[in-house]
């Protein structure tokens, strides 16, 4: 298992990223709106404004202060060390 920083010390298990987005749209919001709904919403944003939300392959929504290239870049290094 691996595990990248979403921000202030914030893991995710990178394996279990399914994409990263930005959560200015609509049907983003509409998925968090959901997520928040159902349980399904975990916010690691640490009072911050959201810049990315990550969505998992179990169904749970992620909400991160980092922007979406912020966190694709850590992953990327992330797999490259692996």
């Amino acid at each position: 298992m691996q595990f990248i920083n979403i921000g202030y010390g914030n893991l995710v298990n990178s394996e279990k990223i399914l994409c990263i987005v930005s959560p200015d749209s609509a049907p983003v919001h509409r998925l968090v709106s959901k997520a928040k709904d159902e349980g399904l919403l975990i916010d690691a944003s640490q009072g911050r404004k959201t810049k990315g939300v990550i969505f998992s392959t179990d169904g749970r929504v992620i909400l991160s202060a980092l922007v979406p290239e912020t966190i694709a870049g850590r992953l990327t290094i992330e797999k490259d060390q692996a």
